[in-house]
């Protein structure tokens, strides 16, 4: 499983002339950085992250403030209203990602916001939302009821409830959620490759556009796909608490 990480990491620390040799190199040369420095002196690098980043975050807030109350909702009057969408959801999130990204493509076009990180999020937060609401609306379930009955006793309308008493409630499972949903925005390269050109190029596709092309651009693809690598390890260690309850559903009691 490690061994793609492994190569890739072996080859953007050798020298140009032995990184790609047949039979592979593995000794007799000295460590060299040189790919790291030419993908931030050569070429757009920098500009192509934080994009990124911008499309991750935006993303991420954009589906806790429409799935939190979601959630919520669906989780506090089940029925069959409510199976029904979640069944539309999980359906949406499933279908192949082309089936949803060309009719996205069309309207960014029809709308004038194509190649740009306001279009390509809204596209993130669209896929990424069902995700968002099946996952939050698992750990509101696990909260009784009566504790909403206890703050609407005491004066909390639903909106001031939520927001006093089930949110923070609720932090650890909100914090499992963003961190998902930014992990996917921050990875996503199909929909990024649609819906951007040159304004809003994203790191995932900015890699594609290095292979097949000289071996010191490959080496740059590889070095940029090292910098993309290592946050998400890093996210997924320090938060690794927090995403095993998640996908246990018992981060609430923590």
């Amino acid at each position: 499983m490690l061994a793609p990480f492994i190569w890739t990491a072996l080859s953007v620390t050798k020298p140009t002339d032995v990184a790609f040799a047949n039979p592979p190199v593995f000794t007799g040369y000295t460590p060299t950085f040189e790919a790291f420095v030419d993908l931030w002196e050569t070429t757009y690098f920098a500009e192509y992250l934080v994009n990124t980043i911008m499309v991750a975050v935006m993303s991420t807030v954009v589906a806790l403030v429409i799935g939190i109350p979601a959630a919520y909702a669906l989780s506090r009057y089940p029925g069959y209203v409510s199976a029904i969408l979640l069944i539309i959801a999980l359906i949406f999130r499933s279908l192949p990602r082309f089936s949803v990204v060309l009719p996205m493509y069309e309207i960014s076009k029809a709308l004038g916001i194509y190649d740009t990180s306001f279009a390509l999020a809204a596209a993130l937060v669209a896929i990424n939302q069902p995700f968002t609401i099946w996952l939050l609306r698992n750990f509101f379930a696990e909260i009784p009821k009566e504790l909403d009955e206890a703050a609407m006793i005491d004066g909390c309308t639903r909106l001031s409830m939520l927001r006093r008493v089930m949110i923070p409630l609720l932090r650890p499972g909100i914090l499992t959620a963003g961190i998902f949903v930014f992990l996917l925005a921050f990875q996503e390269y199909l929909t990024a490759l649609v819906l951007t050109d040159t304004s809003s190029k994203t790191v995932p596709v900015f890699i594609t556009t290095q292979l097949g092309q000289t071996l010191p651009m490959l080496q740059q693809a590889g070095a940029a796909a090292m910098l993309l690598t290592l946050p998400v390890i890093a996210i997924a260690f320090i938060a690794q608490k927090y995403l095993v309850a998640g996908l246990s559903d018992g981060a609430v009691k923590g």
